[in-house]
């Protein structure tokens, strides 16, 4: 077990591979994962680049992606394989990052099989925190160390956002109606937001807002997630 500190209390956290052989750490004190037992990585990527980046990417256009909750950086090191020659600028926010540790035990860079993995994953826990690093001649990544609650973007900022916190019955503060209704401000019309949850209560939060709500099927483990279209 590493002993962590997360919020105002030291926990511990165990590392799990999960169902398709990729890694995760398990918070003990919180019950909770990082990713999905059924598969961190094929969670990740049937969420995140199959419902949010790829849908996208044909339109070949820059694109300025968040995320909420970098944790081990999965998602943002398949965001830059995947996006290729598109320009991308993503901005993340962790407000209890990983150690250097932590990182190294995780074995991604085996795991997903693409021969610039390994450099990839290196580079995006590398760059300096706070201050926006271009990574690739494409590849822009901005790693915030900060609470949600405490970031302001401009309106109109993103195209797409990856809602990827600990769950709503671990971390309510983040699943309210003020945090999303915050997170529509800071999107661009037609933006889309994407997340694993499915939860009653998120999709009617979404829809009062005003957000286009789908319910595409969900990775093993899940019937379906939340895809949610902020109105042009």
């Amino acid at each position: 077990m590493v002993p962590r500190q997360i919020g105002t209390s030291a926990h511990h956290l165990k590392l799990v591979t999960t169902g398709d052989g990729s890694h995760t750490w398990y918070v003990e004190e919180l019950n909770e994962h990082y990713h999905s037992t059924f598969g961190a990585l094929q969670e990740s990527m049937h969420v995140y680049i199959g419902h949010g980046l790829r849908p996208l990417l044909p339109q070949k256009r820059p694109l300025k992606i968040f995320e909420m909750g970098f944790g081990t950086g999965l998602n943002a090191v398949l965001t830059l394989l995947e996006a290729g020659e598109v320009p991308v600028q993503y901005t993340a926010v962790e407000a209890f990052p990983l150690t250097i540790n932590e990182i190294a035990q995780l074995n991604y860079p085996l795991a997903i099989e693409h021969p610039a993995a390994k450099e990839d994953f290196q580079k995006i826990h590398n760059v300096k925190w706070e201050q926006p690093i271009k990574i690739s001649p494409t590849f822009t990544l901005h790693k915030r160390n900060a609470k949600l609650e405490d970031l302001n973007f401009p309106i109109n900022s993103f195209d797409l956002v990856y809602y990827d916190a600990f769950a709503p019955s671990v971390q309510p503060e983040l699943w309210t109606p003020e945090i999303f209704k915050r997170i529509q401000e800071w999107m661009k019309p037609g933006g889309v937001l994407v997340t694993y949850s499915a939860k009653g209560t998120l999709k009617r939060t979404l829809a009062a807002l005003g957000f286009t709500v789908e319910h595409p099927p969900g990775p093993p483990g899940k019937n379906e997630i939340t895809k949610a279209t902020k109105p042009i």
